[in-house]
């Protein structure tokens, strides 16, 4: 299969890391990226060619055209697409831009898939969300499905509107993660711990509280309560926690981020 990615960013090079991994051939794959130290470096890492725009050659015999540039450039990086695209399958990567302004701007083309992966992924252990226009075949969606689970697992949504909801978790949810991080080091700072001490144990807290959700099958709040004994450490600071509204404040931030996703796909799809 021949894919031509179209941005050659960081998920770019997250994506293409992944394919090779899993046995990808580097001739096999092409990416449009109008910065020459980006292509040089792409061409460098993975022995890839490297294009800077979008061209006959750079779409030669394509079956797979993947747009993973920023979603206020999405219209323009588009529009050189078109008379190139033939049937190949599109997956974009970019936030906010919706499958039918696609569509539109590509002409009508319909074998459309619009993935939100986060950035875990350039270390393998992302996770994307996935939905799908009608016009997709169950190929297409197999094939989408195997180059995003390339940098971890995928989840499929049947309504493309729940992907504001995935972007607004999972897409932007590391961001969140890293802010409790930095309070967290920033409190152990304060008691007396180094800079380094702090980062250990924030982060290797994070790390093993993930895995060990991940291979549990009790849900968070049963894992919460088996740490939290009664009149304890634990209960004495989330008793602070609940007491400030945590759980309302994380809500209303994550519906503040779902808002946003609508929005950007309402200034970035206008004609």
């Amino acid at each position: 299969m021949q894919i031509t990615f179209i941005g050659g960013g960081n998920m770019a090079a997250a994506l293409i890391g992944g394919l090779l991994a899993r046995g990808a051939a580097p001739a096999s794959i092409r990416v449009v990226e109008p910065v020459a130290a980006q292509r040089e470096a792409l061409h460098a890492r993975f022995g890839v060619a490297a294009f800077e725009r979008a061209s006959a050659q750079a779409l030669a015999d394509v079956d797979l055209v993947v747009l993973a540039v920023k979603p206020q450039q999405m219209r323009e990086a588009v529009a050189a697409l078109q008379p190139l695209l033939r049937d190949a399958l599109v997956v974009s990567v970019a936030a906010g831009i919706r499958m039918s302004d696609l569509s539109r701007w590509l002409g009508g083309h319909q074998r459309i898939v619009r993935a939100m992966p986060n950035t875990p992924a350039l270390i393998g252990m992302g996770v994307t969300g996935l939905a799908a226009l009608p016009g997709t075949r169950p190929a297409d969606r197999e094939t989408a499905d195997r180059m995003l689970g390339a940098v971890g697992p995928t989840v499929w949504v049947d309504a493309e509107p729940l992907l504001d909801a995935v972007t607004a978790i999972s897409g932007s949810g590391p961001a969140y993660a890293f802010l409790f991080m930095e309070a967290m080091q920033d409190a152990a700072l304060a008691m007396g711990l180094d800079a380094r001490q702090a980062r250990n144990l924030v982060l290797h807290t994070f790390a093993g509280a993930a895995q060990l959700a991940l291979r549990s099958d009790e849900g968070p709040a049963t894992l919460r309560e088996r740490v939290t004994s009664r009149g304890g450490t634990t209960a004495a600071a989330l008793a602070v926690m609940e007491g400030g509204d945590l759980r309302g404040l994380v809500g209303r931030a994550i519906e503040a981020a779902y808002r946003r996703g609508m929005e950007m796909g309402d200034e970035f799809g206008e004609a």
